[in-house]
Formats: structure tokens, sequence, C-alpha cells
């Protein structure tokens, strides 16, 4: 039975038992998210805690990712993948041990928080990892892409389902649905039947390993390009979510509820975004992408940050979702499309931090200024932030081509497939004639 092309990466059985464990999980995850903030907010009350909680749980991801894209390239990456999944369901049950039984104090988010960042900064750099051993590099946009559906698909119904349930029978069920939907990442990941795993040569110290990634990625001026704008948008436009509690109480008046409709509006959109880039079959325009969604990010947060009216901010946090979707999914894309298999961890543990590690940053940042200027001018802040990283990415972006286009050439006759196969028959990142 032939698939559409939007769903032709779910051809590989490896990627269907990764597709389906991996989105039962992540409704849980987006279900503790929403829960998490809740309670955070419910028990302080506070802008700024709810800023560091957010850098709590992601500055790990920041600081232990070389260490995670070193793993992921010396060890087998469905075992390293099965390794920190269980751990994240021991941190979620712990979490609903310690709510259901009243007795979580703010001090034991911030821990359990903390310690899932480290998980995280080992599990990201793996998994992006681990989806071209799952269906080859000719179907890898695609399968980045149906990833991102999934992840965002996840994201519609984990807060709707989480906002009913928070405010019906309270946080710790929701912690307790997290911790037993690993179950079926996990049996799906030990189900799988990968190649044997060939690790990087270690000639050198780890050191010069991790130094190894990162010169790639400085040398190399398209993926750090790519990098450094996704850093600025997850820096400044990306902690809009920590302020979110806020906006659904204090100033749309939403409570939980609330809460659970606009983030997963955000979702809707990204959902959007991620089943366009999956309908694609070439890298051809992807950088404009780029550009453009980052700019209309931006924009949207603008104008949200101004709104009082629940469903106009939910019809922004629509588009807000597409264009975040699109900007980074298209960026992983290009980036995964650029870097050697050897250097695949590593790079994209650097990946990583500008995507998870500079958020808790920003998350610290926000709720600092939200407390000072309150949170619609630190939305729209950040918002006016992206719109100029945007603006400078697409000055640059002419300088940046030649260099994309001979990676990608390279890492396709690497793999064996004449440049046309992935790009229509141009290896540009966009049309020769604009």
């Amino acid at each position: 039975m032939s698939l559409p092309a939007t769903l032709r990466a779910l051809r590989y059985r490896n990627f269907q038992l990764f597709f389906g464990g991996q989105f039962i999980s992540l409704i849980g995850t987006w279900m503790q998210n929403i829960a998490q903030a809740w309670l955070v907010y419910r028990i302080t009350g506070s802008a700024v805690l709810l800023g560091g909680v957010g850098f709590a749980s992601q500055i790990p991801v920041f600081l232990f990712s070389p260490a995670g894209g070193i793993v992921a390239d010396r060890y087998p990456r469905q075992r390293v993948v099965i390794a920190t999944q269980a751990a994240s369901m021991l941190l979620a049950l712990a979490l609903a041990a310690l709510t259901l039984t009243n007795t979580v104090r703010i001090w034991h988010v911030f821990v359990l928080s903390a310690l899932l960042g480290v998980v995280n900064a080992f599990d990201i750099p793996a998994r992006q990892s681990f989806i071209v051993e799952m269906v080859g590099k000719v179907d890898l946009m695609n399968a980045i892409a149906l990833n991102s559906s999934m992840f965002n698909a996840s994201r519609v119904l984990g807060p709707a389902i989480a906002g009913i349930l928070v405010a019906g029978i309270g946080e710790g069920w929701c912690f307790f649905a997290n911790g037993a939907s690993y179950i079926a990442v996990i049996a799906g990941l030990m189900m799988m039947r990968v190649e044997p795993h060939v690790p990087v040569a270690r000639t050198g110290s780890t050191l010069a390993h991790v130094i190894e990634g990162f010169r790639f990625v400085l040398d190399n001026p398209a993926v750090h390009a790519l990098l450094m704008l996704l850093g600025v948008v997850s820096l400044t436009g990306m902690p809009y979510t920590v302020l979110m509690p806020i906006f659904a109480d204090r100033i749309l008046h939403g409570g939980a509820a609330g809460l659970g409709w606009l983030m997963g509006a955000s979702g809707v959109g990204a959902l959007a975004g991620a089943l366009l880039l999956a309908s694609r079959e070439n890298l051809k325009g992807l950088s404009r992408w780029v550009a453009i969604s980052a700019s209309g990010f931006g924009t949207g947060l603008v104008v949200f940050a101004f709104s009082r009216n629940m469903q106009l901010s939910e019809g922004l946090l629509v588009l807000i979702g597409f264009a975040m979707m699109i900007e980074m999914g298209s960026s992983n894309t290009l980036i995964q499309s650029m870097v050697p298999d050897r250097l695949r961890g590593r790079v994209m543990s650097v990946y990583s931090m500008m995507f998870m590690g500079m958020a808790p940053i920003g998350s610290l940042l926000a709720g600092a200024a939200a407390n000072r200027f309150g949170s619609p001018m630190t939305v729209a802040g950040g918002g006016v932030v992206c719109v100029a990283a945007a603006a400078v990415f697409w000055f640059w972006l002419p300088q940046i081509r030649t260099h994309a286009r001979r990676l990608i050439v390279a890492q396709q006759m690497e793999a064996g497939n004449p440049p046309q196969e992935m790009t229509g028959g141009s290896v540009e990142m966009e049309p020769a004639q604009e």
C-alpha cells in the first residue's frame, strides 16, 4: 500500500514504531508542561519563579549537550534513547507522587526540572541523530517534518487535556499520566531492528572530539548562521510560553482551562507548519522560509502581547505556532542535510544548545523583565528582537548559499545519492534567479 508523499517516512517499520510510541509519550509531556506551570503559578503566583523553573529545566541542556553529542556518536543511539526515556519516566512519577500526596514544594519542582534537563541534554542529540538511522538520508527531511508534526499534534491535545484535568482533579494526575505514557515509546524503541552501531573512532581526547563538533559549526557559515538565528529566537521569543499562565489568568481571565486552550492554539499552528514541511520534497527555497518565518514569529508576538481578547489571542497563537515550526523545522532539516554522519551527534548537540539551551536564559530574563515591566512589554520586546535577527539573517543569506550548496552536495554524494534526488534538480538553498 503506497503512502501519500507527506507520509512517506512512515513506510519504514522503525519509524512507524517510533512515531506511534513518541506520539503517546509527547501528549503526556505536554500535559506535564502545562500542569507544572500551573502548579508553580498556583503555589507562588510569581512570574520570577515561573521563569526560574524554566531556567532550571533547560540550562542543563546548554551545559551538558556537548557531552550528550559525544555519547550519541560513540554509543548505539537506540540504547541511549531508551535509557533517557526511562529516566524521564521515573522523574515524572516522582513529581506525581509528591503532588498527589500534597507534599510537593517549589524546591522539589526545581530539583526535578533540573534533573530532567540533564536527561534531555543526552536525549535530544541522540534522538535527533537516530532519525537518519530509521529512514536513511533520502527521506530524512520528511521524517524530521513528521517528527515535528507529531510533536505539535501532541501539543494540541496535551495542553487541552491538561487544562481540563488540572481544573477538575489537580496537577498530580497529569504528572502520573505522563509517567505512564513513556511505556509506549520505550516499548516501540525496544521492538526496533536497527543496523549495528559503528562508533566514532576514538583517535583523540573527549575534549578534542567536542571541539571538532564546534569547529565544524564555526567553519561553515550556513550552519552557524542558522544556529545563531535559532539561538536568538529561543532566547528572546520562545520564553513567551513561560509567561502564558499570567496571560491566561490575569490578562485574558481564562484560568487553567484558558491556559490549555492558548497553548493548544499554538500547537495547532505548529502542526500545520510541520505538515507543510512534510509535503516538501526538496530543499530549494527553505532558507528563505527560515527568514520569513522568524520575522512572522516576532511580529505575531508583538501583536499578541497587546491583545486583550481570548479569541483574538488564540488566533494569533495559531500564527505564532505556525511561524515557529517553519523556522525551527526548516533549520533542523537544513543542518541535518549539511552535517556528516560522524559528526551528527555533536552538531545536533549544538543545535540542542541553541534550541533548548538558550531558552532557560531567556526564561530567567523574561521572568525578571515581566516582574519589572509587565508580561506584555516583555513578550513584545522579544518579538522585536526576533524581527531584527531575521532581518540580519536575510541580509547575509546570499553569502552563505555557496557554502550550503557545497555541504549538501557532499553529504548526498557520501550517501550515494545524486544531488538532484533531494533537491529536485537543484542543490541551491534558494532558486538561482532569486
